[in-house]
């Protein structure tokens, strides 16, 4: 199956992977679902697995048609990824480690996964769904094509895993945290959801992040936007308020608090806002934003008089 190979950082040799995990109890979800696949139709599958395990309503014949490119006989990961988030969840790119996996079953999430099952000269790309682990026995157990249970040594797993570059993901619903997060990607993958327009679902993300990393800058920046976008001027200030408490040389933030405050017809303070903001700025490429805001403002206060 082509897909477009992600790059990650992944196990450093199969011997040091197969070493990585515990011992102890196999670990394994038997409710996670299981979705036979047409013929070349893994993607499809594969993602309704993780999809209904988070609890979203969704039916394979959407899916098949977000994600299945019928001239690649295939699915790439950038529609992976884009399907998902159109479900109103976060796709979440996982380190390439069996520990990343197992922590993610752990939590209760299968992990899709993108095998080579063919050689280099011949690729045969494959997604599955890694659903358990048993450290004792040397075993991986997948959801995958036809079969509901397939068993596979690590190493056998972890050969194939390798030729994909070690890419898997898991699905998150917005108020959820990955098991092991890397903030910057969880952020940007927040970002990438607010931008399909599932601005509800972003904000209670933003929150989420808001609880694990409270006042953080960027989260608080992502959330003020999302408000501000669903039209919650009165929340978006407040959080711009606190951010310009915590940096007040954030001429950005200035600059999106003053169009909240013309919003909710407070033009004196909206003017005074970016006015400060043209005032304090020294960087060309943002000149022409700050002014579009004062001529927006304007234009704003002479249509509500």
């Amino acid at each position: 199956m082509p897909a477009l190979l992600l790059l990650l950082s992944g196990c450093a040799s199969i011997p040091e992977a197969v070493r990585e995990l515990p011992a102890g109890a196999a670990l394994e979800l038997d409710d996670a679902p299981f979705y036979p696949q047409e013929r070349y139709q893994c993607g499809p599958a594969a993602l309704m697995t993780a999809l209904t395990q988070s609890g979203a309503d969704v039916a394979l014949d959407n899916i098949v048609e977000k994600v299945y490119l019928p001239g690649k006989k295939g699915s790439l990961q950038v529609e992976m990824l884009a399907a998902t988030r159109t479900e109103g969840r976060l796709p979440y790119v996982i380190d390439g480690t069996l520990s990343a996996i197992r922590n993610e079953l752990e939590s209760g999430r299968p992990v899709v996964v993108l095998q080579n099952l063919g050689v280099a000269a011949i690729p045969r790309w494959h997604y599955a769904v890694v659903v358990g682990i048993d450290a004792d026995r040397g075993e991986v157990i997948l959801r995958s094509g036809t079969d509901r249970r397939r068993i596979t040594s690590t190493r056998t797993f972890l050969y194939t895993w390798r030729r994909g570059d070690y890419w898997a993901m898991v699905v998150l619903r917005p108020d959820e945290l990955p098991a092991t997060v890397n903030r910057e990607r969880y952020y940007a993958a927040i970002a990438a959801l607010e931008q399909t327009g599932r601005l509800e679902a972003a904000a209670l993300a933003w929150r989420t992040a808001e609880n694990r990393w409270p006042g953080d800058p960027v989260v608080l920046f992502g959330l003020g936007n999302v408000e501000s976008a669903l039209r919650n001027f009165a929340a978006a200030e407040t959080i711009y308020l606190a951010l310009l408490k915590l940096d007040g040389s954030l001429l950005v933030v200035r600059n999106n608090l003053a169009l909240v405050l013309a919003e909710q017809g407070q033009f004196a303070a909206a003017i005074n806002e970016i006015g400060t903001a043209l005032e304090r700025n020294d960087d060309p490429a943002l000149e022409a934003e700050l002014r579009d805001t004062e001529r927006m403002i304007l234009a704003m206060r002479a249509a509500g008089q």
